[in-house]
This record gives structure tokens, sequence and C-alpha cells, in this order.
């Protein structure tokens, strides 16, 4: 089985939308691990992860890359 690290990505908007994600996501748990959130700020920063979500998911189904082991 290949670790997240260990497998590559070839295709640069791949990587960016990717990384997009990465930090959307990480920024969510982050803050929520140091405070409260408001509801309307917990469902803005859910709407920005589904959305990189979304945008990488179309990118793969219209392009054809994904990480290569």
């Amino acid at each position: 089985m290949y670790s997240a690290a260990g497998l590559a990505i070839s295709c640069p908007e791949h990587a960016r939308l990717e990384s997009e994600f990465i930090e959307a996501r990480d920024r969510m748990r982050g803050l929520i691990r140091l405070r409260k959130l408001e509801p309307a700020e917990e469902r803005q920063l859910a709407v920005r992860v589904a959305m990189a979500i979304a945008r990488l998911k179309e990118h793969v189904a219209g392009h054809g890359c994904e990480r290569r082991g």
C-alpha cells in the first residue's frame, strides 16, 4: 500500500487543486480545535472544503489525471 506522500502527481493543476483542498480542510480543522465556531462561520468553512473537493473531482473527471504510485 502506498502512502499519500509517496504518490506522484504529474499534473500541475491537479496538484494545485489538491493543495487548495488540503489547505481548506486543515484551516477548518484548526479553527474547530481552537474555538467554538459560529454556525455561519462553520458552514462557510464547510462550503469551502466541499467546493475544493468538487473542483478536484471535476478536474479528474475531465482531465483523467490521478495520483500515480
